[in-house]
């Protein structure tokens, strides 16, 4: 039997411009908007993507264009998710709640699978987040590894 694990063998390039999702559980939104307003000049020079109502507050509170998904628990995390799959997205800020039991925490757990699996930065707090924003990589290319996808699918089926 192959192993489950692709090996991370292909090389994939961040561009120099990010493309970064913001999402927020609703007890962390007011911690996402303050941290995000500390860093306004830094993500207007990136391309933005939030869920559900984060995206919006983001958008009206600090004047920025952030691309809008679906809420998280109606599939907002799957998009995020899904964009982590197809390599068009580099950098994940998601504020999780640990004090609240989410209905949709499958679904959160399968997003940070797949920031894990295909090697996504992530940030889960303004401590890691300001660390992840403040990297001299965030502003150029960045070459990194991620899953031979292709090759894993192929010694499956073969």
């Amino acid at each position: 039997m192959s192993d489950i694990r692709p090996p991370r063998n292909v090389t994939r390039t961040l561009p120099a411009r990010k493309r970064i999702a913001l999402v927020a559980h609703d007890g962390k939104k007011e911690e996402l908007l303050e941290w995000a307003g500390h860093w306004r000049e830094t993500l207007a020079e990136h391309s933005l993507i939030g869920s559900g109502t984060t995206a919006g507050r983001v958008s009206r509170t600090l004047g920025l264009e952030v691309e809008g998904l679906m809420s998280g628990p109606l599939g907002g995390d799957q998009q995020i998710g899904a964009r982590i799959a197809e390599q068009r997205l580099d950098l994940l800020i998601f504020f999780w709640d640990p004090f609240a039991p989410q209905p949709h925490d499958p679904d959160v757990k399968a997003l940070l699978r797949l920031a894990a699996l295909w090697n996504i930065p992530v940030a889960c707090n303004p401590a890691s987040a300001d660390f992840l924003i403040s990297s001299p990589w965030l502003g150029q290319a960045y070459e990194m590894t991620i899953p031979d996808a292709g090759a894993w699918v192929s010694s499956r089926t073969g």
